[in-house]
């Protein structure tokens, strides 16, 4: 018992000397802190001074970040030189006359400055790899980095505003259409009225000199049936179904130009587009087709387009995106929307796909007088669209596209067995050297393979265009454009040109890599759409798919046993064997 007091009595001692070594540390510092600070005030600098003492800034030139003036023509001077913060001699003394503790803190400090120093060097090393981040590959073809180029198909598919847009810029002209069309009336008693010629409308003369003026010589499938509903008297709702190239967006143009009162100055057709790009698009129809209106105005409610808060919009119609559509009838009052005759929602499929547009669309629509006619258009007609449709269109008309089945019958179908990325090319040169081919479509997994086969192409002597998902819209609608004016004869690309392009003189679609889902199964409809490209204008075509693997031989399987075609292998060694296929 006793020996146990003693050890504590012994114990208690040292940990008491502990606090005080420590506390002494403490004040010394503090006291070094307090002289310094007053020495300052002696000299008549700055109250406050810094635990630490400022680091020189020689030997490192500028302050990170700061790449212009002095410090960026010539190298970091010495000692006294730096324009950056310096420490004078005195302090320097001063802190070398600072206590241990002081010193480990000041390295503590300096060696933090280095690491913020290198990790804002990388920084800047890293926007500029940003900015260049194009790098030849093994062949010399510039192509993307892994994190954009090795993207497959599935990862890059655009998204549907920019598809969109991208079939109205490649299709000026309305497009031959076998979809037959299936019409549900409001009123099923009702007699339901077509027209083949625009004279049966009975437009105004100017409107109907503006749709000539156009081109357009009959209306479309669509707008047969559509227009008769849309002029009716009273006003008739109306749902419809429609691809890009059909003439929807003239049917509506119409439809809102009749109704318009030109000496009324102030809003009367009011029409949403999902995107600034399709709002513009559209706007060009309605100034074409209403371009005998001299007196008519549009207005373009889009980004970057501000008024002047309390000002009020004598323009007839207003197209715009639905946020600034928004904003301009609620907060900013611009737009009286009880005054609206004429309410359009173009692209539903594509708005519904936008966060928030589809919550804005429907309190625009809450907005607007019961008798306002509502127009709603879309591509497709899945849940999520009709649900949104029947929120905004009450009691409507509906038109309905009746998808035929697409048929393969005139598209002879091959594959090739081939083990590597040459192999493949070396077959597809044999197809080129044996067969005459117009002009040809190569389909592509990933960009990084799109590039390379272009470059091993374009060393052949092939005339070709690239084709991928990080170009822009108008970019893409200027390669497709000049291909389908024949100044390329070879195509290369991604499955953003799976769909929308009707290239008569395309004889020959080659599946370099077969599509496939994200899951690795096959992509059914995509195959379809990619060997749809040829056989089109009743005129018979060729389609070749490069197998590498046992995955893709099953890929291939699958698809055979979808369409209940046979696909024939093809040997590309022997020149006979594919002159026939051409015949």
């Amino acid at each position: 018992m006793q020996e146990r007091t003693n050890a504590r009595r012994v114990y208690i001692p040292r940990i008491a000397f502990n606090f005080v070594r420590i506390a002494h540390a403490r004040s010394a510092r503090q006291w070094n802190v307090r002289k310094e600070k007053k020495k300052r005030k002696e000299r008549g600098g700055a109250g406050r001074v810094k635990a630490f003492p400022e680091r020189p800034a020689c030997r490192r030139g500028p302050p990170p970040g700061i790449l212009s003036g002095a410090h960026a023509e010539r190298p970091a001077p010495s000692c006294g030189a730096c324009a950056g913060p310096a420490v004078s001699r005195g302090l320097q003394r001063e802190a070398e006359r600072s206590v241990s503790g002081e010193r480990m803190a000041t390295d503590s400090w300096a060696l933090a400055v280095d690491e913020q120093e290198a990790a804002a060097t990388a920084s800047l090393s890293n926007l500029h790899l940003k900015e260049e981040n194009l790098k030849p590959d093994a062949n010399g073809a510039v192509v993307k980095t892994r994190d954009s180029a090795e993207k497959t198909e599935e990862e890059e598919k655009e998204d549907r505003a920019a598809q969109s847009l991208l079939n109205k810029l490649i299709r000026s002209n309305l497009v031959d259409n076998t979809n037959q069309v299936e019409v549900l009336q409001r009123d099923p008693t009702s007699p339901l009225y077509s027209v083949k010629s625009f004279e049966e409308l009975r437009l105004k003369s100017q409107l109907l000199q503006g749709v000539y003026a156009m081109g357009f010589n009959r209306p479309s499938k669509i707008q047969e049936n559509a227009l008769p509903m849309m002029l009716a008297e009273p006003p008739q709702n109306l749902i419809a179904q429609s691809q890009s190239g059909t003439g929807k967006t003239a049917a509506f143009v119409l439809a809102m130009l009749s109704r318009v009162e030109p000496d009324h100055k102030h809003p009367q057709c009011l029409c949403l587009s999902p995107t600034y790009e399709l709002a513009l698009q559209t706007g060009k129809v309605i100034e074409q087709m209403g371009r005998f209106y001299p007196e008519l105005n549009l207005a373009y409610a889009v980004r970057g387009n501000k008024l002047e808060r309390g000002q009020k919009i004598a323009e007839q119609i207003v197209i715009g995106t639905p946020g600034t559509v928004l904003d301009w009838c609620s907060k900013l009052k611009f737009i009286d929307p009880k005054k609206i005759r004429v309410f359009v929602l173009d692209e539903a499929d594509v708005m519904i796909a936008t966060q928030g547009h589809q919550d804005q669309s429907i309190r625009i629509q809450r907005m607007l007088p019961r008798d306002c006619q509502m127009l709603l258009f879309s591509a497709t007609f899945e849940d999520s669209v009709w649900k949104f449709a029947q929120k905004v269109v009450p009691d409507p008309n509906i038109i309905k596209l009746k998808r035929e089945e697409e048929t393969l019958d005139t598209i002879k179908q091959y594959y090739v067995l081939c083990s590597s990325r040459e192999e493949k090319f070396q077959a597809l040169c044999n197809i080129y050297g044996a067969i005459t081919i117009a002009q040809a479509m190569i389909f592509c997994h990933t960009r990084k393979t799109a590039g390379w086969l272009a470059g091993e192409l374009s060393k052949e002597g092939h005339q070709v265009a690239l084709l991928s998902g990080e170009m822009m819209v108008e970019q893409r609608a200027a390669v497709i454009e000049r291909f389908r004016e024949g100044k390329e004869k070879v195509l290369v690309t991604t499955n953003v040109c799976a769909r929308g392009i009707d290239v008569e003189q395309v004889s020959v679609v080659i599946n370099f890599d077969l599509p496939v889902d994200k899951d690795g199964n096959p992509d059914n409809e995509t195959y379809l759409h990619r060997i749809g490209r040829t056989g089109r204008f009743g005129k018979r075509g060729l389609a070749v798919n490069m197998v590498d693997s046992k995955h893709s031989m099953n890929i291939l399987n699958r698809i055979q046993e979808h369409f209940n075609k046979k696909i024939h292998k093809l040997d590309t060694d022997d020149l006979d064997e594919i002159e026939k296929i051409a015949n």
